[in-house]
């Protein structure tokens, strides 16, 4: 049986490369997703043996989205494909359960190698990224955006992209009562009054590339 993968990435250009070199190695490419939540709701559908994340999605980023791949379908295991091998968020997404890491930059085979390992239920690092990732164990890890929460990283990606309080809770299947809550309290953490901070900040973290 071959390996059954997703790939989710918003640029349709590299899910269309990405699916020509998977399906001429073999690979079965059975869905694609161009956020985090249709990659949530393709998982479900398709419980494929692999999920291939870029890290920065609309909606939802690729950290967040393999959060809930874990919930959703723990047997679909996670690769990030990541521009940065530096990127702080790295750290975080193995504590979200992703299993592999790749740079976008790499060479076609060490992504094959990746996903063969992965679903063989290894896990696979880029060896720069492996590199970050000591360098990032090592460090205090006291920067305060560590200390959101998962649906708080969720809606201040969402205000970053320019989503307004009812959208925002539309996205999330809360109230609108709960996403100002959401708001308020980011607000406070970060000690920033305004949503033009709130984008800043965002933006400062990776969470957004507007």
């Amino acid at each position: 049986m071959p390996i059954r993968v997703l790939v989710a990435d918003d640029h349709t250009v590299v899910r269309q490369a990405l699916r020509l070199l998977l399906e001429r190695e073999g690979f079965e490419v059975v869905a694609e997703a161009t956020d985090g939540h249709q990659a949530i709701r393709a998982v479900r559908e398709s419980q494929p043996d692999v999920a291939v994340l870029d890290l920065v999605m609309p909606l939802l980023n690729g950290v967040e989205t393999a959060r809930e791949i874990k919930v959703a379908s723990p047997r679909t295991r996670t690769i990030l494909l990541t521009s940065r091998s530096d990127d702080e968020r790295i750290l975080e997404a193995l504590k979200a359960g992703i299993r592999g890491c790749a740079l976008k930059s790499c060479e076609a085979q060490e992504l094959i190698r990746a996903i063969r390992e992965v679903a063989a239920g290894g896990t696979y690092m880029s060896p720069e990224v492996s590199t970050a990732v000591v360098s990032a164990c090592i460090g205090n890890g006291t920067e305060t955006g560590d200390r959101l929460t998962s649906r708080e990283r969720q809606v201040l990606q969402l205000i970053a992209e320019g989503k307004k309080t009812r959208q925002i809770a539309e996205l999330l299947g809360v109230s609108v009562k709960t996403a100002e809550s959401h708001r308020s309290r980011l607000m406070r953490k970060l000690l920033i009054r305004d949503t033009a901070g709130l984008v800043r900040y965002a933006i400062r973290r990776g969470l957004s590339e507007l």
